[in-house]
């Protein structure tokens, strides 16, 4: 089967560079859901040089700042589903750019805690 990330469409792509592409998500969450990764296919960020996971991580700070203003807001979800068992379900390495919304949840408080849900309430 061939990855989904190893061959983008040009009118997706947000930002790129030497070894990073960012491009909106083809399944948002919300409007403006992005993912940054690398162009070489490894299943975990760890598995690049430093060098490139610096520039993974460079590509993500330009790309919230894009989302910021194009959809004007002030909150984001950033987060790397990493292995099976976290919820990675694109064997290609890549960190989610999640803009939020004032109201799109009833009660965002605890971001991505609600990961497991009985554990995410833990203020009174």
């Amino acid at each position: 089967m061939s990855c989904p990330f190893c061959s983008i469409e040009t009118d997706r792509v947000l930002l790129s560079s030497g070894s990073v592409i960012a491009f909106l998500d083809a399944y948002p969450i919300t409007e403006g859901h992005a993912l940054v990764t690398p162009r070489k296919h490894v299943s975990s960020i760890y598995e690049l040089p430093s060098t490139e996971q610096s520039e993974l991580w460079d590509i993500v700070a330009k790309v919230r700042l894009l989302l910021m203003d194009r959809f004007g807001v002030e909150s984001l979800n950033i987060g790397v589903n990493d292995g099976l068992a976290a919820g990675q379900t694109v064997d290609h390495a890549h960190v989610h750019v999640i803009p939020r919304r004032p109201g799109d949840v009833p009660d965002p408080r605890g971001g991505i805690r609600w990961i497991v849900a009985e554990k995410a309430k833990y203020w009174p």
